[in-house]
């Protein structure tokens, strides 16, 4: 199984570096994140995936459904840093939704969701 390159695509974006920082990039794998890191960061999974389905033969393609969830001191802050994530992948990848918007009660960060769909081949 191959994972859709979302933190290569991110790390080409200079909007995106320029939120997220370069090294390190805040932009990590869920539970990988470090205990507190510096707003604005970023978080992403795979919600879903499937291998595509032929009728003959191996497939050649996988389709995945991701959760991206920025992190940020206030609600423009996360809204920017997220819109920048999502300028970056849509020439890769399709948007399908975006999941809302809350404030972490037990950090204090605003958090800013959006579903992506990636076809990754094999």
């Amino acid at each position: 199984m191959r994972y859709p390159p979302i933190f290569q695509v991110a790390a080409a974006d200079p909007g995106v570096t320029a939120l997220l920082g370069v090294r390190p990039m805040r932009l990590y794998l869920f539970g990988l994140a470090p205990p507190k890191p510096k707003a604005p960061y970023c978080v992403w999974q795979v919600i879903s995936g499937a291998p595509e389905i032929f009728l003959a033969g191996r497939p050649d393609a996988e389709a995945y459904s991701l959760q991206v969830d920025i992190y940020a001191a206030s609600a423009e802050e996360a809204r920017a840093t997220g819109h920048a994530i999502e300028y970056a992948v849509e020439l890769s990848a399709t948007v399908t939704g975006y999941s809302g918007e809350s404030l972490e009660t037990e950090t204090g960060l605003y958090r800013y969701s959006f579903d992506v769909d990636w076809i990754v081949q094999r």
